[in-house]
């Protein structure tokens, strides 16, 4: 079991997207691949794969590219098995560019509270430094304070 598991309430599926930023801020792609099902079917962009094997190589890369990489997500929407999120996230390339990532994540659970399906996309914009405004995890006071539109 990989708790909260549907189907979702508004607190349990808060639980969830949380968890889900925790995760992926640690930067652990065996970590954040446990919460998915063996065979989960992931879209990331134009990129279309299935299995925790191709989701942490699929990390590995991306961590690899994207450098001091720090993420928040916010709760769209939800259903009884099905989770909607927006999302915002921050890093640099390997010549010191900054990225600034705008995203929407569609999730899909089994009964046992591993996600099975996530299909992502993203958008992103380059920004000068002094713009970042993401900087590593989130602290506590900063849970469920909704993400600015731009």
């Amino acid at each position: 079991m990989r708790p909260p598991v549907p189907p979702f309430t508004e607190e349990t599926a808060r639980q969830k997207v949380q968890a889900a930023e925790d995760a992926w801020n640690s930067q652990d792609p065996e970590r954040v691949a446990a919460a998915y099902t063996e065979d989960s079917h992931w879209r990331n962009r134009d990129e279309f794969f299935v299995g925790r094997h191709a989701i942490v190589e699929f990390l590995r890369q991306k961590w690899d590219r994207e450098l001091d990489y720090a993420l928040r997500k916010d709760l769209w929407a939800f259903t009884a098995d099905r989770i909607a999120v927006r999302f915002q996230y921050e890093s640099r390339d390997d010549s010191g560019r900054w990225w600034r990532s705008y995203g929407n994540e569609q999730w899909e659970f089994d009964d046992q509270g591993y996600m099975r399906r996530r299909e992502a996309s993203i958008n992103d914009v380059l920004i000068d430094e002094t713009e970042r405004r993401i900087f590593g995890p989130r602290p506590e006071s900063e849970r469920g304070v909704p993400l600015p539109i731009a």
